[in-house]
Order: structure tokens, then sequence, then C-alpha cells
């Protein structure tokens, strides 16, 4: 009998500890999988916000989706400060001074010389914005939810700054024309475009002016326009049309393209962040856009305009302090990553991947750059700088003529015999 009761004894005991073997791992697999589902929750919330309700969808060649999504809908106006905005549909003065002429935002329904793939396939209709959707994937790529497409504190070029460990900590390595010591009220380039060769995904090579406010510690007022190849951002290399904006130095505010609230779009014809084409080719056909970027002297915004025609938006003045008043430097050029992948210098290209000696149709170029002054015109930039880096990676040389103004050649492919 006591045999017998010893035994049901142990017999409840194994099934007792059985069940709590079994609970204790359904919790830690509970655990475990809390932080997945908390992420997967929060990375759908943030689709949500961003990929506002279409009026139609085009699906572009290079696998982009592009929704057509109405003008008083965009990410824009989920900025608490935006709520009652009344859009501007036009900027009141044009950088030469004059009154907006209205025949260039009627010019917007030609095709211009350099286009978007997805054009290729449809196009958005009047009142309507065109944004690239984001998908889950591109959010993923991102280091968290909260800094998806924001560029890394401390990113942006200082020709000023002198302490070379400065100069390397973020990784960042440009080859910039820069102009400073006056107050700047916009800028102008026609950038040569390419698809340079990026090493590493979490690599990007981009060429683009850069509208410069404050200082270069926690309250850089910062407004950026030009192209990039970012596969960190956008899932593939391929060369696309971008802007950013910040108001603190990249910590908490601002974005890529239309990815937080912030630029106003106008246009129904560009999609930030979709792939531009055709594309520049060594000893070959050369490319170009142009980028302006100026202060409505009236209301205050900054507009961006797209080649000859296409006014695309604005950034409104009450998202900056510094440049809500005007800019104190103006940065053109290029910039990359350099991750430095096994020790090295990365190879990723900057510009064509060629070195400015090598000139038209092998090294790329910004030409043409201007400032906008005080009084609203557009005027050669005087006292032009240059800075790099390291200029055995990436390097610059600038130029005057009668045709293109002040200009310079810039770039190169990084890691080399003269680049370790």
């Amino acid at each position: 009998m006591a045999a017998c009761v010893s035994a049901r004894h142990v017999m409840v005991w194994l099934l007792l500890a059985a069940a709590a073997t079994c609970f204790s791992c359904a919790r830690a697999g509970n655990v475990r999988r809390a932080p997945a589902t908390r992420q997967r929750l929060e990375v759908q919330r943030h689709l949500k916000r961003l990929n506002k309700q279409a009026v139609k969808s085009i699906k572009s060649p290079d696998g982009d989706i592009i929704d057509c999504v109405h003008i008083s809908h965009q990410p824009a106006f989920d900025h608490p400060f935006l709520k009652n905005h009344t859009i501007q549909m036009r900027p009141a003065f044009h950088p030469e001074g004059l009154l907006f002429d209205e025949s260039k935002v009627a010019s917007q329904k030609k095709t211009p010389s350099m286009a978007q793939l997805w054009h290729q396939n449809g196009r958005c209709s009047e009142g309507t914005i065109p944004i690239r959707r984001t998908k889950r994937d591109d959010v993923l790529r991102a280091s968290s939810v909260k800094r998806y497409g924001k560029k890394k504190h401390r990113s942006i070029p200082n020709p000023l700054s002198i302490d070379p460990d400065l100069l390397n900590e973020s990784g960042h390595q440009h080859a910039i024309a820069y102009v400073e010591g006056d107050t700047y009220y916009g800028a102008k380039a026609t950038i040569n475009v390419w698809e340079p060769k990026i090493q590493q995904s979490n690599e990007f090579s981009l060429s683009q002016l850069w509208i410069l406010g404050g200082s270069f510690g926690e309250d850089l007022n910062s407004i950026e326009a030009g192209w990039q190849v970012s596969p960190d951002l956008y899932g593939d290399n391929n060369t696309r049309l971008f802007t950013y904006w910040t108001s603190d130095s990249y910590q908490a505010t601002g974005c890529y393209n239309l990815l937080c609230s912030g630029f106003i779009q106008i246009n129904s014809e560009i999609a930030m962040g979709a792939a531009i084409f055709p594309l520049s080719r060594y000893g070959g056909s050369q490319y170009d856009i142009s980028i302006l970027v100026w202060k409505d002297p009236k209301e205050g915004h900054w507009w961006m305009q797209f080649g000859n025609d296409y006014v695309l938006g604005y950034w409104p003045s009450f998202l900056f302090s510094y440049l809500a008043d005007s800019a104190s430097m103006v940065e053109w050029g290029g910039e990359v990553v350099n991750s430095e992948p096994d020790g090295e210098h990365t190879s990723t290209a900057m510009g064509s991947g060629h070195f400015p000696e090598e000139g038209f149709g092998r090294a790329s170029y910004f030409r043409n750059i201007q400032i906008v002054d005080e009084s609203n015109n557009l005027k050669a930039p005087r006292g032009v700088g240059t800075f790099t880096e390291q200029s055995n990676c990436y390097d610059v040389q600038t130029g005057n003529s009668n045709h293109w103004g002040h200009f310079f050649y810039y770039g190169g492919p990084g890691r080399n015999s003269n680049c370790p």
C-alpha cells in the first residue's frame, strides 16, 4: 500500500513538473514574441500614417508604387500647426524679383528632358500629388521605426572646422563648394546625374545643395535637395530625386521627402524619392537636373523648383528658427557614407566615380551655381571656397565660364591606391 501511494505521488509530481515546464516554455516564448509583435504593430501604424488613401495608384517599371493622393490629404497636414493651413498654390515672388509668372505653373504639363520612370505607366491628375508608397521592408531596414527616413546626426559638411577628429567622426565624406559670411535667401544649381556604385547597403552617395542657418551644433537648420542612391532608404540602387530638412541638426525634426510632416507639395507631376532617368554614361550622353530653392519674401516660405517648369512646393517658415529669417551658408556638392568595411576605405563612388581632372563626360559636375540675395535676385556667388576631407578619395575643382557661370567638377572612386 505504501509503495502504491509513493508511486502515485511520484506520478502526480512528474505531471506537475511537466506542466510547470510547459508553462515556463510558453511564457518565455510569449516574452520573446512580445517585442516582435510590438514592432509589427508599430510598423503597421507608421505605414498607415505615411501611406494616405490614394485616388489611384501607378506601378512604376522599377517596382515602386506611386499613389496619387488628394493634395489636402498629404502627410504635411498631420502636423498640428498645419491643421487649418491654407495651401499656397504658387509663390508670391519668383527669384528674378518679378511677380510670379502663372505661365510657369501652367507649363508644368509639359514633359521635361529629365523624367521619372513611373511616368511611363501613367500620371496623377490635377488636385492630387504623387507619393512614393512606403513598404514594410523600407521601414524594417531602418535602425528603428522612429529613425526611418532620417539622416544621422552630424552628417553635415563643416568646411570651417579644423578638428580632424570631427571631420571623420560620422563616417560621412564630402567634396563641396560653398559660400558663407553673408545672408542668403536661396540657391540654384544644375547637377549632372549619375548612378554611382555603392559598396555596402548601409552606405549612400548623393549630390545636392544645402541651405544652412545657425551653428554646426545642436541648432543647425538645413534645407537640402538633389539626387541620391541609397539602398538602405529605398531598397535598390536607383538614382532618385530627394529633399531633406531639419531644424535641430538631424536629431528629432525633419526627414527625407514626404516621410514626415513638413514639406507641402503642390505639384502633380514629380514624386519625391522616385527614380530619375535617363542617366549620364561615362564617355557618352550627359544629363543634368536644375534645382532652385528660394525664400518667398512675402510669405516667408522656402520654395523648391525642379527644372524650369516644375514648382514642387514649399517648406513653411515656422518649421525653422534661423531659416525663418535667412541662411548664413550655402553648399553644393557630393556626400558619401564611408563605413570602412573590413577596415579599409569604402569603394562607394561619389558623382561619376571619377576624379574632377577627367572633365566633361567623365567627371560629374555642378554648373551655373547661384545664390538668391536680399533683393530676391539670382546672382553669381562671391568668394566660393572648396572643402573635402580626403582629396585622394573624393576631390573638387572649381571653374568659371560664360556658358556655365560658376561651376565645379567633383567626386571620385573612394578606395584606390592613394586612398587605402
